[in-house]
């Protein structure tokens, strides 16, 4: 008798019948591929995985489809018992054919035991199952790969880095009103690994960050046009952003505003320069301080700097300072990220602010970033705040 595509076959023995009625639907299935497998375990579990098929994939799926293709899969199965080189079918790779794979181990496993559970055949059997599995698995590296290197790769990588800020920005603004007290009182070593949660925060959102911009070609300015801004109210912020960094490891900032501090510029390109080589500063120094230093050299210049007291750079390093992607590592011991995609953005920031980033670095005297800009004095503006900073991040 004929199948109807959309009624569930019951739950019958695998074996042979006759007759009319529900039972007699199982030698159609049978006819359908399973007849022709050779082991009476991978048959008997065929035979289970189709009367169940719509208990787990519903009406989605053509029943004559599931037939046919978890014929292929127990095929393929018995193939890999002879010969773990056998092909597998391409149409085996798919999200279905991976599902039935799945289901007739488990009737498998599920008939081994029930029944004979010292059956010598079943380890062979499941070891195939394990094989065929690996050949119907996707290439998820190859898709990934396939991802970024196709038209939409630069979108992706930025929407990657978009989902991995998000919940970094919460994760530092929860630590932050943590170690504040206002989530009640704190012991010393809960506040220091508070501080190690806020430090590990940072570090990924402005990885984070550095990516957004530097897709976005690394010297966009928030603010197109000057805007006053106060240059101590800068140095506040970032100080207190990097502070739980500086305390786990025992470090002094130091900080040093201009005697004019109300100055017209791009305060969030600037905010993030200094933060981010704060950041990178702290990071590579085992002792003694990080300062940034604000010094007029003019009415209308700003000389800013970011200085620590680390063992220095490696000067046959010094020449890819600012290459992304660059090889970490340097004899002097001072190693920075694989990525070096902070500096690069610093770079591109520091040039759209018609400026240039130099580094100075002697071994025993720390290393230090500097830059001039063109900050005309002005009235003064409203504050950024620690967290406009961090809101202020591309």
């Amino acid at each position: 008798m004929s199948v109807n595509r959309r009624v569930t076959p019951p739950a019958v023995s695998p074996g042979p019948t006759s007759g009319h009625g529900p039972s007699a639907r199982q030698p159609r299935i049978a006819a359908g591929g399973f007849a022709a497998l050779p082991s009476p375990i991978l048959r008997a579990a065929a035979g289970r995985v189709v009367a169940g098929w719509r208990d787990e994939l519903g009406e989605a799926v053509d029943a004559e489809q599931v037939r046919e293709l978890l014929a292929l899969v127990a095929t393929a199965v018995d193939h890999q018992q002879v010969s773990p080189a056998a092909p597998v079918d391409e149409r085996t790779r798919s999200n279905l054919g991976r599902r039935l794979l799945e289901l007739l181990r488990a009737e498998v496993v599920r008939g081994w035991s029930e029944h004979d559970n010292t059956d010598s055949h079943i380890p062979p059997i499941l070891v195939a199952i394990e094989r065929v599995r690996e050949a119907i698995e996707p290439d998820w590296k190859q898709y990934f790969t396939s991802r970024l290197a196709g038209p939409e790769g630069l979108r992706l990588l930025v929407d990657i880095a978009h989902d991995l800020r998000s919940p970094l920005t919460s994760i530092l603004f929860l630590a932050e009103t943590m170690q504040r007290g206002q989530s009640g009182p704190l012991t010393e070593v809960q506040r220091r690994q508070l501080g190690l949660i806020y430090s590990a925060a940072l570090g990924l959102s402005s990885v984070a960050s550095d990516i957004i911009e530097l897709a976005r070609g690394g010297d966009e300015l928030v603010e197109r046009e000057p805007v006053p801004f106060s240059v101590s109210a800068i140095l506040d912020s970032v100080s207190d952003i990097v502070r739980p960094i500086a305390e786990e490891k025992q470090l002094t900032v130091r900080l040093l505003p201009p005697t004019s501090d109300e100055r017209l510029g791009h305060p969030v390109a600037l905010s993030r320069v200094l933060l981010n080589l704060t950041t990178n500063a702290l990071k590579f120094t085992d002792r003694g301080y990080v300062e940034i230093v604000s010094r007029e050299i003019g009415a209308a210049r700003v000389e800013f700097s970011v200085r620590d007291s680390g063992r220095g750079i490696d000067p046959a390093v010094l020449h890819t300072l600012y290459r992304p992607l660059r090889p970490a590592g340097g004899a002097s011991g001072r190693v920075f990220s694989q990525t070096g995609l902070g500096l690069a953005m610093c770079r591109r920031l520091v040039e759209a602010m018609a400026s240039e980033l130099k580094v100075e670095s002697r071994a025993g005297w720390g290393t230090r970033f500097l830059f001039e800009l063109d900050l005309p004095p002005c009235p003064p503006p409203q504050t950024l705040g620690r967290r406009g900073l961090l809101r202020a991040l591309p």
